[in-house]
């Protein structure tokens, strides 16, 4: 018989016994005088996990309430003991059927503790829950036993739900029981996950683990598992320059290359809030100065990611697949609200430990989000328990003023990741690099992810946010994914894309920004094909000016690029409207594309089990109106131009199509990609190498972009190669003098014309200056 089968039998007063003894070696008594501290965190604890201030006969608590003593009963009358599970349906093996298990009896836990449930105080449904840990601890989650498939459901999710339920019947358990769960949780997540900062135990999977071990030394009155747990945060505070971890530009990355603030990153931001609330004022306090670093993350990484509730999907990883879950006892549709949501109570949640004056900024950024979020109202999202609700609600409830959507342009470039705020819209761009993989699949999830990091680019115009949720992935065309170019070679499910592997041998990709405008650019080489292109997007007032050039491929298919590829919805009617060199779509926006456009309407039917080996096989039908241009089967050195005006009425797109003025196309090839628009006083370029695009000149790769304003000018300069090497920006315009240049800019040359020597650092960042000039 497999040894980890054989461990799933072993008889109850066995387990108990072998983890009272683990467990005698491995804390040393605490002192009584300390008991009380230990009470007094468990009591927080929870507080933060079920939630005070709140009253349980008024809604949406009330309803809540009455729903998790539904699932409880219904969870009780259920639960049949065997010794591979303890659900029918849940075996033991895949390790997933623990971690469920563990779910169930939290639920039925919070039902007997929690006041409206309807089971409040039941010592039938309280028997049950002893029994089901008792079953759980004999069988399989005891140190006897060597865990096998997924670790996460042993060291993350499993520890984490039996922490919070022994902290919930702690004063029902009796010593043995909580020796037996305590000594579980040392078995499963040995001090060496704590102690070395590498493998699975960085960034958010880190502070999960801390969050358990932190909670099973409160429950077992052990200060040194709590001292370890805390301390072992520290490596997650200060800024990466590579690997997992935030970065100094916002940037999110966990499994070494994946863009992931939407989900990781969200574990990462809620489990801190509650570790720094529940610790504070204690001896255990988190003290270390780098926590500021997690702290400034809300708005410099986070808030410029969230949009109307939603998050944007290209730093949700394979999380895009999830939708509906097969056994989700809760019954709730993922998507990017959800995950958007759970950054916003996340956010709430942190408040509690910043300062007054972070604090409210960051209410008046959640209610902001809380009042615009109409398509899952988040005050009474279904993902939430009372806890999150009530900490919401009193933010909704509160004196401060709700903060608008932003307006300017945030570069993530060590994410691969843009983002574009205007007055009408957002626009979100997704690129992929050597350092950041084209997308992530994994446990069955995201299969078919190929091109989302192939310069997918994703808008929402003024009340179009449920665009990318409205059963988006699971019946999109995945080889027409909007913004992007690729070849239409048919890609096998999980194509390369195992845990981010492998990634494109391309390094530049990023761009500069002023803050307000930008210019991005990509090198891009397909997924298991040899198609290469330059691809570059310029965004500015009211639209993203998108540019393709030295587009070459020899996979023996054609090879297009999708201009959009917009949802519907089920049966929709919008109007088409093609004009000269234009089309436009009602409720959505317009395009400016000369040449051959192509344009089907069709309706797709598909279910999130396409997608995700975990999900329903529900089956959905949405329309889609695709747009793309043929480049035709193994294109050499094709290009394309188009403009995206998200939100713009036909009579704007139409009269701007007619203003053969506004746009000049100054370059568009594999040395350079460059365009001026002269209302705008604007003239940006992506330099691919050394070379001459109008006014400007670059000594090597670089992105460049020139804002006019009366008798002035900025210039902003990046180096997206992140060679580090000096580089040379000479702009020919006749320039009187400097008015204030950053310390990485030399100015060698005023006069008929700009000179300057940037030394850029490896970082992809922007460097800059303002000059006066002559008229």
């Amino acid at each position: 018989m497999n040894p980890q089968r054989r461990a799933l039998v072993r008889p109850t007063r066995r387990a108990v016994l072998l983890a009272a003894a683990l467990l005698a070696t491995a804390a040393p008594p605490a002192r009584a005088a300390a008991a009380d501290s230990y009470d007094t965190l468990r009591r927080r604890w929870l507080d933060i996990a079920l939630g005070t201030g709140y009253d349980p006969a008024a809604q949406p608590y009330a309803a809540r309430l009455a729903e998790t003593g539904e699932r409880a009963r219904g969870f009780r009358a259920t639960m049949a003991p065997t010794p591979t599970s303890l659900w029918p349906g849940h075996p033991y093996d895949p390790p997933a059927g623990i971690t469920r298990s563990y779910g169930r009896l939290w639920t039925m836990t919070q039902a007997y503790v929690q006041r409206g449930t309807g089971s409040t105080g039941d010592e039938a449904l309280l028997a049950d829950v002893l029994r089901g840990l008792d079953h759980l601890s004999a069988t399989v989650y005891n140190p006897s036993t060597t865990r096998y498939g997924n670790w996460w459901e042993w060291q993350i999710g499993s520890p984490r739900l039996l922490m919070d339920t022994t902290a919930a019947l702690y004063d029902h358990l009796g010593p043995d029981r909580v020796t037996a769960a305590c000594a579980a949780v040392d078995h499963f997540i040995p001090d060496a996950m704590l102690t070395d900062y590498s493998g699975t135990s960085t960034g958010a999977n880190r502070v999960d683990l801390c969050r358990s071990v932190v909670l099973r030394g409160i429950l077992g009155r052990a200060p040194d598992r709590i001292a370890l747990a805390r301390d072992a945060l520290s490596p997650v505070f200060p800024y990466v320059t590579k690997g997992d971890g935030l970065y100094a530009d916002g940037s999110f990355v966990q499994h070494t290359w994946v863009a992931y603030s939407g989900t990781y990153g969200q574990v990462l931001l809620d489990g801190l809030g509650r570790l720094f609330a529940l610790l504070a004022g204690s001896e255990w306090e988190v003290t270390d100065t780098h926590r500021q670093t997690v702290l400034d993350s809300v708005e410099h990484a986070y808030a410029p990611l969230i949009h109307d509730g939603l998050v944007m999907d290209s730093v949700n990883g394979r999380a895009i697949s999830r939708g509906h879950l097969k056994g989700d006892d809760r019954h709730v549709m993922r998507g990017d609200h959800f995950h958007g949501q759970g950054i916003i109570a996340a956010v709430a949640l942190l408040a509690g430990g910043a300062s007054e004056e972070e604090r409210s900024r960051w209410h008046g950024l959640v209610k902001g989000w809380i009042e615009r979020d109409t398509v899952t109202p988040i005050l009474t999202a279904p993902q939430f328990d009372v806890a999150d609700l009530a900490r919401l609600h009193a933010v909704a409830e509160s004196p401060v003023p709700a903060i608008p959507e932003p307006v300017g342009h945030t570069l993530f470039a060590a994410m691969d990741r843009a983002v574009h705020r205007r007055p009408g819209f957002v626009a979100n761009i997704a690129m992929a690099s050597d350092r950041i993989a084209a997308y992530e699949c994994g446990n069955g999830e995201n299969p078919r992810g190929w091109h989302t990091g192939a310069g997918m680019l994703s808008w929402w115009a003024d009340g179009r946010t449920d665009q990318y949720t409205d059963w988006y992935w699971p019946t999109v065309d995945w080889y027409r994914l909007p913004g992007t170019t690729a070849s239409t070679k048919r890609l096998p499910d999980r194509a390369g894309g195992e845990w981010g592997e492998p990634k494109p041998d391309v390094r530049w990709v990023g761009g500069t920004t002023d803050g307000e405008y930008a210019a991005i650019g990509q090198h891009l080489k397909g997924l298991e094909s040899t198609l290469q292109a330059r691809k570059s997007w310029f965004c500015v007032a009211d639209a993203v000016i998108c540019l393709g050039a030295g587009i070459t491929c020899t996979d023996g298919v054609p090879v297009e690029t999708v201009v959009d590829n917009r949802n519907l919805g089920e049966g929709g009617t919008q109007s088409f409207l093609r004009g000269r060199d234009w089309v436009h779509l009602e409720g959505h926006g317009g395009w400016l594309v000369p040449g051959d456009l192509r344009a089907l309407r069709e309706d797709r039917t598909g279910a999130w089990s396409d997608i995700n080996a975990s999900s329903t096989t529900e089956q959905r039908t949405r329309r889609w109106q695709t747009l793309w241009l043929d480049h035709g089967t193994d294109p050499v050195d094709a290009s394309y131009a188009y403009v995206l005006m998200p939100g713009a009425s036909r009579h704007a797109v139409a009269a701007r199509a007619a203003d053969h003025h506004w746009l000049s196309v100054l370059a568009n090839d594999r040395v350079c990609q460059a365009v001026r628009v002269d209302r705008l006083g604007l003239t940006a370029a992506n330099f691919w190498r050394a070379g001459t695009a109008g006014p400007l000149t670059a000594s090597a790769g670089a992105s460049v972009l020139v804002r006019r304003s009366g008798r002035t000018a900025t210039l902003s300069v990046a180096e997206p190669p992140r060679s580090g090497e000096p580089l040379e920006i000479i702009w020919n315009r006749p320039v009187r003098s400097v008015v204030r240049a950053d310390d990485t800019v030399e100015i060698r040359a005023t006069g008929r014309l700009l000179h300057l020597r940037v030394t850029p650092g490896t970082a992809c960042a922007t460097h800059g200056c303002e000059v006066t000039l002559t008229p």
